[in-house]
């Protein structure tokens, strides 16, 4: 199914389409198209970004383009139209769509009435929630400016910003009253506050509890001076030092997409799933040497080995020597669910924030098999094209801190997950060998587990398991 509709025979739109498993919005990143370009079947239209990964749109029909409803970086509902396609260029009248536009907000306010086709064959629950308002139906870019200068000088930031000709109510969009939320609007009335004289700074024009807070200041200010004096003094203006701008000291970044999802699922993690960490530090100089001689093998050849490789496997044997680690806790049913399976997550540090794909079956792979599939997924990872369903599933995972040189650290549970080990820097350091100290490569490990299913005698034998794996890497053979 697509997501799409007619506004006449001659005119189609194509709707955001949940790309994910139940997603409800996602971002413009990037538009691959332009008004008058002709597109085919199939064609890449624009890249977005869910709450997962960044995914790219295909539109699913011939045409050329009429009109992009949203600008790059725009955070869209799903089911909403993002792109208007002309499939009989030439034809007609090509206003069609324009003249449809104004009917469409209102029909936007409207619950939908079942659910709607969309692209992947998912589909977009009923919901109440209604649409955003479109950018560009705040002020003008000149309101919006001084707007910008106004709450600085507010916030006590900036100089005062040169009034405008003939302002409009500084909270309110055109013809409407003050975009605020519910919350807003209560504090606004608390504190004697008409939102129609706040300046808005949240996006599309929404009144914040910062914008309340910021136009209530200077009123309590002012009470007092104007009882003493029917005439601003000029003194404390002059005795402001000069001011450095907001955006000189400050940078404010919108947590939407990636960084959002990780923000959600850790602090659900962290709040839901009681942690317990376990550390060990393990001398590592033979599966160093396993590394350099693999390196060498003809059947490892086009394939990356690294460290990493031989801690993922012998992760894998200590998980099935206790297979009782890999499970999930089902709050609803009031059930421990035993996995059968391991499909092994791996922590990618990305330009967009922290991700962590899964290897499915990771379990049932061989040593270069399992090598071929985390070269394919650090790969896809950092190239910013691991889809959803990459990252759906996961049993166990390994974030990998020594990279950037840590010791180790106390991971947090991927939510659903059982156990997650964190592999810290491999350095040399004087160990006790044989009687003798001597510099070996080593290495601290640290086991973060779910203490409701998880008891810390098992999660000290699956990381001492690990561990021993890494002291002996021939316990591969024996142990597995």
């Amino acid at each position: 199914m697509t997501t799409m509709t007619e506004t006449s025979a001659r005119f189609r739109e194509f709707k955001m389409p949940d790309v994910g498993e139940g997603l409800t919005e996602a971002e413009i990143l990037k538009w691959f198209v332009q008004p008058g370009d002709t597109v085919t079947d199939g064609q890449v239209v624009c890249e977005v970004e869910t709450a997962k990964a960044a995914v790219e749109l295909p539109i699913p029909f011939d045409g050329v383009v009429h009109e992009l409803r949203f600008p790059e970086g725009t955070t869209v509902d799903v089911g909403q139209v993002i792109i208007a396609i002309d499939v009989a260029p030439g034809s007609g009248d090509a206003s069609a769509p324009a003249a449809a536009a104004p009917a469409e907000a209102p029909e936007a306010e409207a619950e939908p009435k079942g659910r709607t086709p969309v692209l992947v064959g998912y589909g977009v629950a009923e919901s109440s929630t209604k649409r955003r308002p479109r950018k560009g139906a705040a002020a003008a870019p000149e309101a919006a400016a001084v707007a910008a200068a106004v709450q600085a000088e507010l916030n006590g930031h900036g100089a005062p910003a040169p009034a405008p000709a003939a302002p409009a109510p500084a909270g309110a969009p055109a013809g409407g009253r003050p975009l605020a939320k519910p919350p807003v609007r209560k504090l606004a009335k608390d504190l004697g506050i008409d939102l129609a004289t706040v300046v808005p700074t949240g996006k599309d024009g929404i009144i914040t509890r910062e914008d309340v807070h910021a136009a209530a200041a200077p009123a309590a200010a002012e009470a007092p001076a104007a009882v003493a004096s029917p005439v601003a003094p000029e003194a404390p203006a002059a005795a402001v030092p000069a001011a450095v701008s907001d955006s000189a000291r400050e940078t404010r970044i919108p947590v939407k997409g990636v960084r959002k999802a990780i923000a959600q699922a850790m602090v659900g993690s962290a709040f839901t799933a009681p942690h317990v960490t376990e550390f060990v530090t393990v001398d590592v100089t033979r599966t160093m040497k396993l590394v350099a001689e693999l390196k060498e093998d003809k059947d490892m050849a086009g394939v990356r080995v690294n460290p990493l490789l031989i801690i993922a496997k012998a992760l894998l044997v200590a998980i099935k020597r206790n297979p009782e680690v890999n499970a999930a806790w089902d709050e609803a049913n009031q059930e421990i669910v035993q996995k059968h399976y391991v499909n092994l997550g791996i922590a990618a540090a990305t330009p967009r924030g922290l991700i962590v794909p899964n290897i499915k079956d990771a379990h049932d792979k061989t040593l270069p098999q399992l090598a071929e599939a985390l070269g394919e997924l650090v790969t896809t990872a950092r190239d910013g094209k691991t889809s959803p369903a990459a990252m759906a599933g996961g049993t166990v995972t390994i974030t990998n801190v020594g990279v950037f040189g840590v010791d180790t650290g106390t991971p947090i549970l991927n939510p659903g997950e059982s156990a997650i080990l964190a592999v810290g820097a491999i350095k040399l350091q004087p160990w006790v060998h044989k009687g003798k100290v001597k510099p070996r490569q080593v290495t601290t490990l640290a086991l973060s587990f779910d203490h409701r299913l998880v008891d810390g005698e098992l999660g000290s034998r699956v990381l001492a398991d690990v561990a021993a794996i890494l002291e002996q890497p021939k316990r591969l053979i024996t142990w597995a």
